[in-house]
């Protein structure tokens, strides 16, 4: 199945939704990280110069001037660039960022002048989806310093297995009627296309995999095109395999804080405006505790819109891939290996404990 996401025709004038950015903003999680990202690192910020790529409204912007930055160009191709202006007057930072109503790609510098940093909220559903990330390369190949920092610099996307009981269990009993065969189809019908939804951690069935992992202080656009995992999982308890969940991390640099700021939008994490993506199976399986679970999940970028990416998802024979080491599942091969690994890792504490003994046994006694 190759599910994707739609991508708006009028894609920069979408951005012109005040009721997006209200939902952006109000994500506390999105917004108070990035805040502590900035804020945490003022001695870095002091009196650099910085972009903004994707601007919105300005926050970010804002952000960086209240950090000490000396200049900040905030870079919006919507419209939405001309009320972005009015908050930064209304908050007194005019002198200090210039809002530049234009697409990044299109963007030109007075004197040719490079950033110290560059500072982009770009990220969509599994990370990808609209492909942002792409301008904020451009960005970072023609406005960065050699040594300039990318506010977040480092983003995973994981993948692990999970139960979806809210889609599905109401139909088993709904008002008194059995309507199993309806959540059948509606299985059916939802394996097409991803859901974005938000997933318990109590309904993850397995470790989370990475996907990839994007350093974009120097990632290229080709490198974005395509990612592929293939992995096998014990599963952690017996339940209801239905789906694949799928969120990213984003980290950002500790430069003059050693406290590292990380903006998680997995199960475990507070919700985000993004949730998860999953996708579902056609067909649920039931599951016991340490039944491997294998699988792989393509993610391509699609030929004809470079904004969108297909999701493609295989599920494998467990009996015919290589699993991990260790590997959590019960098969017979994993479970000799990780008994085989215990002994070895025994025996080295072991050995080393010997070592010890004879050292403290070896040692002078000083008899005055």
């Amino acid at each position: 199945m190759e599910p994707n996401l739609p991508i708006p025709d009028n894609y920069f004038s979408s951005y012109e939704d005040l009721e997006i950015h209200r939902l952006m903003l109000e994500d506390e999680p999105r917004t108070s990280t990035y805040r502590k990202a900035i804020l945490n690192n003022k001695e870095y910020f002091k009196d650099k110069v910085v972009m903004d790529v994707g601007c919105g409204t300005g926050i970010l912007s804002i952000f960086c001037a209240q950090a000490g930055a000396k200049k900040v160009y905030a870079v919006e191709a919507s419209n939405l660039a001309n009320l972005a202006k009015e908050i930064i007057k209304e908050n007194k930072y005019e002198n200090i960022i210039e809002v530049i109503h234009s697409k990044v790609e299109d963007v030109l510098l007075p004197s040719n002048i490079k950033v110290d940093a560059i500072v982009s909220e770009w990220m969509g559903f599994y990370l990808l989806h609209e492909g942002m990330l792409d301008s904020v390369v451009f960005a970072r190949d023609k406005f960065l310093k050699e040594d300039g920092e990318m506010f977040p610099q480092n983003a995973v996307i994981y993948v692990a297995p999970c139960s979806v009981p809210n889609l599905y269990e109401k139909w088993e009993e709904f008002h008194g009627v059995t309507m199993s065969t309806f959540s059948k189809h509606l299985r059916s019908d939802k394996s097409h296309k991803p859901e974005i939804m938000q997933i318990r951690s109590v309904d993850l069935l397995g470790e989370e995999v990475a996907l990839n992992w994007i350093n974009l202080r120097d990632c290229t656009v080709e490198e974005l095109d395509s990612y592929c995992v293939q992995h096998v999982v014990g599963a952690n308890k017996n339940g209801r395999y239905q789906g694949i969940c799928i969120w990213f991390e984003c980290i950002f640099p500790e430069l003059s804080s050693e406290e590292r700021v990380i903006l998680n939008t997995g199960p475990i994490a507070e919700p985000t405006h993004w949730k998860q993506t999953v996708i579902l199976l056609p067909d649920e399986q039931r599951v016991e505790e340490k039944e491997p679970i294998a699988f792989k999940l393509d993610m391509n970028r699609d030929g004809k819109n470079s904004r969108r990416y297909n999701l493609q998802l295989t599920l494998l024979d467990p009996e015919e891939i290589e699993h991990p080491v260790p590997c959590c599942c019960d098969m017979t091969k994993c479970i000799l290996i990780n008994a085989v690994m215990k002994q070895q890792v025994k025996h080295a504490m072991d050995q080393r404990q010997i070592v010890n003994d004879s050292v403290l046994e070896e040692e002078p006694i000083d008899d005055e």
